[in-house]
């Protein structure tokens, strides 16, 4: 049945008509240079082209969209693809970003649509072999796994090589080893671009105890894509440029001899495998899913997951290479920090040298954790927070979104201490509220609330609650005026305030200060 347009029939989409022509599937061919559509016109004259996307989508005949456009666009074209009902295959990446990558996903549950990602590699006969012997034990309890995938060419401006060539290996990993990394790592080199990186090499690491190694380049001087799987019985390697025996098998072991690891290497033994071109049992998968409603073998939750993984590898790496820790949506760690079983971190969040996170700690996104903070067990921390270096938040204390907290400022959670009489049962509640801002060397006396968008001056001790916007500070600390949410300070005339930095209004009354 015609039921497919693809959108795109550059360097890879003309694969992609040439296999759904084959199987009968096409439709439409749809893109924006009249060259391209020309060509196509003279090789498939029953199949209908376009340089318009939306006669794609308002032809009731079309029932799915293969897109193969550049990266940076696939995000766009499939949610509109989606909005129109129809079922969407997209070339990888899914998108350049999670929370685009995620909509997608949502957006075709809620529409009740296929959406399907490219990872081509899923569909090769020797990968669908590999994960057939991985799966029974054949190769043993795995220990490592590398890739390279390198070439010379095609240079992108769009995306850099670990979002061009990574993600193939990064979907056949997860596929064989079933399980998310915990950590990832990545280091690159810029060499034709100075933004976008040319050779990548990426560490996976999983809580399996298995490391995989990613090794990507469009710099290299000769073709190759290798993927090699060390078990503990077993070693394979599916090298998918050699023109025949592309699925090898060794059965080399190592015997310990006086404490010492001896090699013994043995002949490689060739697995047949079947001579189906993979892209074309994928373009078979997708219009078969079309018909039956079935879910993708590589579905959106399949390319989010690689997503998710690309991203923390792309802050690795314009980190210089920092351990990521893969969270709830992926975050940021370093090696030496330390994080308790039990506690919520939210996607975006910066951890730094030497911190502490304790059990049932809850930190939301994009928060900013210092060097040397301590984060103590249960400790309720909103989204877009900043903790300076040197502070301790103990147990007790809650911190709303957008709260400030300045270098070795002190939070305390007992009133009266002693070193001989325990008193965790006496902890007192401490509650910032969202915005406001503690300065430096500050002292926060337990069992106080600070209001909103309020502000402590850099060294003050504060002794009693204080109400939304007050600026204080002193020891104790007193009301001193009044401040704007930007962090100016404000002038009341008659109950009314202006900021002259912003421009926000504001009212007092007996209830206190509030925007006009």
């Amino acid at each position: 049945m015609e039921n497919i347009a693809v959108l795109g029939c550059g360097y890879w989409g003309k694969n992609l008509v040439r296999n759904f022509a084959e199987l009968g599937s096409l439709h439409t061919i749809c893109d924006v240079q009249e060259e391209r559509l020309g060509h196509f016109r003279s090789q498939y004259r029953e199949i209908g082209t376009t340089r318009d996307f939306a006669e794609v989508l308002n032809c009731e005949e079309i029932r799915g969209v293969a897109i193969a456009t550049p990266a940076e666009t696939h995000f766009r074209l499939a949610r509109e693809a989606l909005m129109a009902g129809k079922d969407v295959f997209v070339e990888k990446p899914l998108s350049l970003r999670v929370t685009e990558g995620r909509e997608l996903v949502d957006l075709a549950i809620q529409k009740d649509r296929i959406l399907m990602v490219g990872h081509v590699l899923e569909y090769h006969p020797a990968v669908i072999k590999l994960k057939e012997m991985v799966d029974e034990g054949g190769l043993g309890k795995i220990n490592y796994i590398y890739s390279a995938r390198l070439n010379l060419g095609k240079f992108r401006t769009e995306e850099n090589i670990l979002w061009s060539f990574a993600p193939h290996d990064i979907s056949v990993i997860l596929l064989l080893l079933n399980e998310m990394p915990t950590q990832v790592s990545a280091h690159g080199g810029t060499y034709l671009s100075q933004e976008v990186a040319d050779v990548t090499m990426t560490t996976l690491t999983f809580a399996s105890g298995v490391k995989s190694h990613i090794f990507v380049s469009w710099l290299h001087p000769y073709k190759e894509q290798k993927l090699v799987i060390v078990g503990d019985k077993k070693m394979a390697v599916f090298d998918d440029v050699s023109p025949t025996d592309k699925l090898l098998l060794f059965s080399h072991r190592i015997d310990w001899i006086e404490r010492v690891p001896v090699p013994r290497k043995e002949d490689a033994e060739t697995i047949p495998i079947s001579q189906v071109e993979p892209l074309r049992a994928e373009c078979q998968h997708f219009a078969d899913c079309i018909q039956s409603r079935q879910q993708a073998k590589t579905d959106g939750r399949n390319g989010l997951r690689v997503l998710e993984i690309l991203e923390c590898c792309q802050r690795s790496l314009e980190r210089s290479g920092a351990i990521i820790s893969l969270g709830k949506g992926g975050f940021f760690a370093h090696s030496t920090v330390s994080i308790d079983e039990g506690c919520e971190i939210g996607e975006g969040t910066n951890i730094w040298h030497h911190s502490h996170i304790l059990e049932g700690a809850r930190i939301g996104k994009n928060c900013s954790i210092g060097q040397n903070v301590f984060v103590g067990k249960n400790v309720q921390i909103g989204n877009n927070v900043k903790i300076q270096n040197n502070v301790s938040v103990f147990e007790g204390v809650t911190l709303e979104d957008y709260v400030f907290c300045g270098p070795s400022m002190v939070f305390t959670n007992v009133f009266n201490p002693r070193s001989h009489i325990s008193r965790k049962h006496e902890f007192r509640p401490t509650l910032v509220k969202e915005g406001a801002t503690i300065g430096a060397n500050a002292t926060i006396i337990c069992g106080h609330t600070i209001g909103q968008h309020a502000f402590v001056g850099a060294g003050s001790v504060l002794t009693r609650d204080i109400p939304p916007y007050a600026l204080v500070y002193g020891n104790p600390a007193k009301i001193k005026g009044w401040i704007c949410e930007c962090g100016v300070e404000i002038k009341f005339d008659g109950g009314r305030a202006s900021c002259q930095t912003c421009g926000k209004t504001y009212r007092k009354d007996r209830k206190g200060i509030n925007p006009a």
